[in-house]
């Protein structure tokens, strides 16, 4: 028989379990780790000692739990509020983020360069995330009132129910967990977050991502003025907490500036080149004889006579470089001698004004000082929609472009993943960071259909939810970049994104529990499920759930081959996928010549022709090709 298409999102557990058994094989069998034989092989002893270090908080086996249940959602496609939908490779995705990171893990595992989020930082207005881990999808479709709600209220974390840490843990820990999945091996995320989660926020990241990952705590000045309200302190600041995915392969993309010209005040007759000096002897920390004694030997000064090096305190001090430097700076004559006010001969070094080309390292700061405010953030919303407070408190895009310029090569198709997108900041960021210097990143924002207040800005505007704000952000900066790019006919930039919203899958789920006992009653259903295609999905609703589940990206090309038929070539013939409710031997046989590396088709669509679906499935086996129905 042929293989069916699971419909479910990626197991990421058992991907887990399949990776510790290539390693280990001798501790997992029949698909069950044997906890006490990996203790063996690794060496460690048993213990009875219940004192050990450990981040746990109430409900953490609640939140791993979540990470285990497997989605059964899709994403479908909304083209008419896409912009370029044919060609982008931008995405904007409308619905609860840990579904959706669920959803993307089978295309998307291992290929984000760079992640942004800006989360809930638990203040007392923050928007809470259901921690109802038992329905996933059902709650998701319940409080964006897809389907009918009793008493399922979602709500803003008010004063009266306090700031519970441990839910605010619950919510953040399964959706980092799933990020990390979809990195690179060089990628790296980056976190905003202020003083009320800073310290849990770190504890929890050093178990997702582990301490050795961890990069950077950065400073970020995100406000100049105002504050006066404040208690004690004017705070200032926010965090951004920065972990690599493998230390190993991470690095900052090096920014060089000239070297500095100035100051070079002597001129060397012989090489003609102008010099400053610099001390031969080490100064400040560890510049004592004791700090580097094989750096403490004497050179011969233009009296003939020995000069040994001298600590700024009187001591014996010791050289900036090693014997064999130093024997070298003798030898080019790079080495000026000056008598001092009590008559001792000092070396220094001459450095050699640099060429116009020669180039310096600078290395980031910790402390992101001058480079964005709140209040920019604000600005910029303000220029977009024409009104002031649209969405509160939004990140400013150069803060954003700051992070990606670190770490986005700009020429390659490298995705940066912000599944709290909120305004869309990240968005705005990309597509202006590439209008300038012609780059090919591409962004996946992520934004639940969060309803605005009724008394806001964004609701007198005419919008209902955040997501709705966002999406018409990233229109009107996309508008603004064609404007500005108007005399220029070949934009090579990508000023486009796709639209997707998550929903129940497109094909009835057989649930084998509510089944009828009943055999008159079950063959009713069965007879229902011959046809399992939802009321209401079009063909590229299912097309686009077929490539999700098969681990094809969103914005991978899609191309129909047959306009008489619905038959469709995903990246370049990888897939081949049929939606047509019958097909023949003649639909197959144009298959085969096709030779995709898969096909999947409906299984409806061999209804009464057991033997074709026979005949099929050995075929495409004899071909080469993996054949599934769904």
């Amino acid at each position: 028989m042929n293989e069916k298409l699971s419909l479910s999102s990626e197991n990421v557990i058992q991907n887990r379990i399949n990776e510790l058994g290539r390693i280990f094989p001798e501790v997992v069998k029949e698909g069950e780790v044997d906890i006490e034989k990996l203790k063996q092989f690794l060496g460690i002893e048993n213990t009875t000692l219940k004192e050990k270090y450990e981040f746990t908080w109430a409900g953490k086996s609640n939140a791993i739990k979540a990470i285990q249940t497997p989605s059964i959602g899709t994403l479908i496609p909304s083209v008419e509020e896409s912009v370029n939908f044919d060609s982008t490779g931008n995405l904007f995705i409308d619905g609860d983020n840990l579904e959706v990171l669920k959803l993307l893990q089978k295309s998307y595992y291992g290929k984000i360069k760079m992640i942004y989020i800006d989360p809930p930082y638990n203040t007392a207005n923050d928007f809470i995330y259901p921690d109802n881990y038992r329905e996933g999808l059902q709650d998701y479709l319940r409080y964006t009132g897809q389907i009918n709600d009793e008493g399922n209220v979602i709500s803003s974390n008010t004063e009266t129910r306090g700031r519970f840490h441990s839910k605010w843990l619950n919510m953040m820990y399964p959706r980092l967990f799933l990020a990390r999945n979809l990195l690179k091996e060089n990628g790296v995320i980056f976190v905003s977050i202020s003083d009320i989660e800073v310290n849990n926020l770190k504890l929890l990241m050093n178990e997702i991502f582990g301490e050795e990952n961890f990069v950077e705590s950065i400073i970020w000045r995100k406000k100049s003025g105002g504050g006066q309200q404040d208690k004690y302190f004017v705070t200032e600041h926010e965090y951004i907490l920065c972990y690599a995915k493998n230390i190993n392969y991470f690095n900052l993309i090096e920014k060089k500036a000239p070297k500095k010209t100035s100051g070079y005040n002597y001129f060397d007759e012989k090489k003609q080149k102008k010099y400053k000096r610099v001390k031969l002897a080490k100064w400040g920390s560890g510049a004592l004889r004791e700090d580097r004694p094989t750096m403490y030997f004497p050179l011969t000064n233009p009296d003939g006579e020995e000069t040994y090096p001298i600590a700024p305190d009187g001591r014996d001090g010791r050289w900036r470089y090693g014997k064999a430097r130093v024997k070298e700076l003798v030898k080019n004559d790079d080495i000026d001698w000056e008598k001092d006010k009590d008559g001792n001969w000092i070396p220094y070094e001459k450095e050699y004004e640099p060429d116009e080309n020669d180039m310096t390292v600078l290395k980031e700061r910790s402390i992101f000082y001058d480079i964005a405010e709140n209040t920019d953030g604000a600005n910029e919303l303000t220029q977009l929609f024409g009104v002031k407070d649209v969405f509160p408190n939004p990140k400013p895009s150069d803060l954003i472009k700051h992070l990606a310029l670190l770490v986005m090569e700009p020429h390659e198709e490298e995705i940066l993943l912000d599944f709290f997108a909120g305004s869309a900041t990240s968005a705005q960021a990309i597509l202006e960071l590439n209008e300038i210097d012609n780059g090919n990143r591409k962004f996946i924002c992520i934004q639940i259909p969060e309803k605005v207040p009724e008394d806001s800005t964004a609701k007198s505007l005419g919008y209902n939810t955040i997501d709705e704000v966002a999406k018409d952000r990233i229109r009107k900066v996309i508008e603004n970049l064609e404007s500005t790019n108007d005399n220029n006919s070949h934009i090579s930039f990508d000023l486009g994104f796709k639209v997707f919203k998550l929903t129940s899958s497109n094909f009835k789920i057989w649930d084998g529990e509510k089944a009828s006992q009943n055999p008159d009653e079950l063959a009713e259903q069965l007879r229902l499920f011959v046809n399992n295609i939802q009321e209401g999905r079009t063909k590229t609703d299912i097309l686009y759930e077929i490539m999700l589940k098969s681990g094809f990206m969103l914005t991978d090309k899609v191309e129909k081959i047959d306009q008489n038929k619905e038959l469709y070539s995903i990246k370049d013939g990888d897939l081949i996928v049929c939606l047509e409710d019958f097909i023949d031997k003649d639909l197959i046989t144009k298959i085969i010549e096709l030779h995709p590396k898969q096909f999947i088709c409906l299984d409806s669509a061999f209804h009464n022709q057991d033997q074709l679906k026979t005949n099929t499935v050995l075929e495409f086996k004899e071909a080469g090709i993996v054949f599934k129905t769904v």
